[in-house]
């Protein structure tokens, strides 16, 4: 069993979302379907730890404490182009153009569902 999980490894997804119950929520949906889940609450989060760690898929809000994430996909896609983006938010609909244009691979409008955020997950991975 422990060899499978080995050969099997698990997808790593980076959560950047400053909402406590956003965040709950998403552990939530993403729970038990085989992702090692990372989460920070800002952009000076996300840049620390994107220097240790390269995770397979980005969930990033747009409204953080210090910025707003359609600025930080530029810099993901700079400097870590394999990495994939989901942009997340649930404020402002012209954020999706924004998003998609500085190369968002997705966007997501809140309220969103279990469904379509996993579908989202597995499109980008596979």
């Amino acid at each position: 069993m422990t060899e499978t999980l080995k050969d099997n490894k698990l997808k790593k997804v980076l959560i950047i979302e400053d909402e406590g119950d956003m965040c709950l929520l998403l552990n939530i949906m993403l729970n038990g379907k085989d992702m090692d889940l990372d989460h920070v609450k800002n952009i000076g989060g996300a840049e620390e730890y994107l220097k240790n760690e390269q995770p397979a898929v980005v969930i990033l809000d747009n409204k953080l404490p210090d910025g707003f994430g359609v600025d930080f996909i530029n810099v993901i896609k700079k400097d870590y182009p394999a990495i994939k983006v989901i942009m997340i938010s649930g404020y402002d609909a012209s954020a999706r153009d924004v998003a998609l244009e500085n190369g968002a691979d997705i966007f997501l409008q809140k309220p969103f569902t279990k469904d379509q955020l996993y579908q989202s997950i597995m499109q980008l991975l596979n």
